[in-house]
């Protein structure tokens, strides 16, 4: 039978991969789920809080070796199943062939980092793929569950893989979407901490839990992250351990972007390599969400002259912007010097995050009664030869309007004279000419004089992304 687990943190979000798994579940004939994703995304809560509690087997396999891994796995069965765990099964095929012989219908095995138990026993995905082909009429189903994303990968979506096209469900898990953490962290009501809890934290679950235990952000921080000693402290580097054969190459890449080299050519130029060597490393690490490219908008796919790469998710940004560099300081127990020295350039990760926020509200709200494109920051020479950047552009569904937008994260804002400037930025913008332009401040706090320009502070963002 499964047991629920006392969790601090509410079970949020889900509800579209929840109800493909019980729609899963419910099938008449065996299936086959899977989920894969970075580590404390929130997979093992999905299958907890999804799975049939009166017909199903939760596993979470670990590093052991083979014959106890099948004896644990024995004895979870054991509580569906009385007296499963009695025997000693030689090989997995005598134990999976005994669970799909005596399994009630409907029945779920879950097996949980499966990419641990594949790594003991080579045959275990033939094995699943036989039973999976032979015994649909038991309506036995199967959920296979993995944080290593490239050996999950390789394990089922490579077509020489046993189980490739098997799946009925395959899922990639994500980090929970910003407006959560109002919840997840118990603030609502506070959306400025929420933005900075966010530029912390990202979208991870499990980092939510972490920190809550703690009064707050700032000595979260550095008990969890900051300090040698820390549940964090080494996240990054068990994260590309997970799912990279080359982490160093990786984490030199990450560290370069997480430092400010941008752009492929800076990259390379730093690491005494050619750029094109980098294609590879870069593309697994776009594949892996670790990295993201960010074009100006409009600007054409294979244009890589005006792409620019930054890391992509707000925790790992600031473990490579703060925790990397200062690893000497840390390691040699200087927390507060260091700690001291975040605190005092935070605000400007946190402005960056609160622009990526920015964007990403764009087509999740209804400004100007029309309906919006996805968001991207454009950069270049305006009509006038002169640079130019802008925070926000965006068109509409329809294509007769453009969005132009700046993002300030300040304690006070002049409005208008940045209500002004940003006119002034739009009437710049080469593709703007003969279209319809509407202007929108993103502000940290809304001016006491309001103006006439649309103003969206960090409540109304947060609210959108959920």
């Amino acid at each position: 039978m499964l047991e629920r687990h006392n969790l601090v943190l509410p079970f949020l979000d889900r509800r579209e991969e929840a109800g493909r798994l019980q729609r899963l579940f419910a099938r008449r004939e065996g299936c086959l789920g899977v989920l894969f994703g970075r580590r404390r995304c929130g997979k093992s809560r999905l299958l907890v809080e999804t799975l049939p509690r009166d017909r199903s087997v939760y596993f979470l396999a670990d590093e052991r070796e083979a014959p106890l891994q099948r004896a644990a796995l024995a004895a979870e069965i054991a509580h569906l199943l009385p007296g499963f765990d009695r025997v000693v099964y030689p090989d997995w095929d005598s134990l999976l062939g005994r669970w799909w012989g005596e399994a009630p219908a409907g029945s779920v095995l879950a097996l949980d980092e499966f990419q641990a138990l594949a790594a003991q026993a080579g045959e275990l995905p033939s094995l699943l793929q036989r039973y999976l082909d032979t015994r649909k009429e038991r309506a036995c189903h199967l959920v296979l569950s993995g944080s290593s994303q490239r050996l999950m990968q390789g394990l089922l979506l490579d077509r020489t893989a046993p189980l490739f096209g098997r799946a009925t469900e395959l899922m990639k898990i994500a980090p929970l979407e910003a407006g959560w953490i109002l919840e997840g962290l118990a603030l609502a009501g506070h959306p400025l901490q929420a933005v900075e809890s966010f530029a912390t934290w990202g979208g991870i679950p499990r980092y939510w839990e972490l920190a809550s235990s703690f009064p707050d952000r700032r000595e979260a921080l550095r008990a969890l992250v900051l300090d040698p000693l820390g549940v964090l402290y080494r996240e990054a580097d068990s994260l590309l351990l997970d799912d990279l054969r080359d982490p160093v190459q990786s984490a030199s890449i990450l560290g370069l972007v997480g430092g400010g080299c941008h752009r492929v050519s800076e990259i390379a130029g730093r690491l005494g390599k050619p750029a094109s060597s980098l294609a590879r490393p870069l593309q697994r690490l776009l594949e892996l969400d670790l990295l993201r490219r960010d074009r100006p908008f409009g600007a054409p796919i294979r244009d890589a002259k005006k792409t620019l790469y930054r890391v992509a998710d707000p925790f790992l940004r600031y473990w490579f912007r703060y925790v990397a560099p200062n690893r000497s300081r840390l390691e040699a127990r200087l927390v507060g010097l260091v700690a001291d020295a975040v605190q005092r350039d935070e605000a400007r990760h946190v402005a960056e995050v609160w622009e990526d926020l920015a964007r990403a509200s764009v087509p999740r709200l209804d400004l100007f009664g029309r309906a919006w494109g996805q968001a991207s920051a454009w950069w270049g020479p305006g009509v006038d030869g002169k640079p130019l950047e802008v925070d926000v552009v965006a068109e509409s569904t329809d294509g007769s309007a453009i969005l132009v937008g700046s993002v300030k994260w300040e304690e006070e804002t002049d409005l208008a004279r940045a209500a002004a400037e940003l006119t002034q930025a739009a009437a710049r913008l080469p593709f703007a000419a003969g279209r319809l332009v509407h202007t929108t401040l993103w502000l940290k706090k809304r001016s006491r004089r309001t103006g006439q320009i649309t103003i969206l502070e960090p409540e109304g963002v947060l609210q959108a992304l959920r």
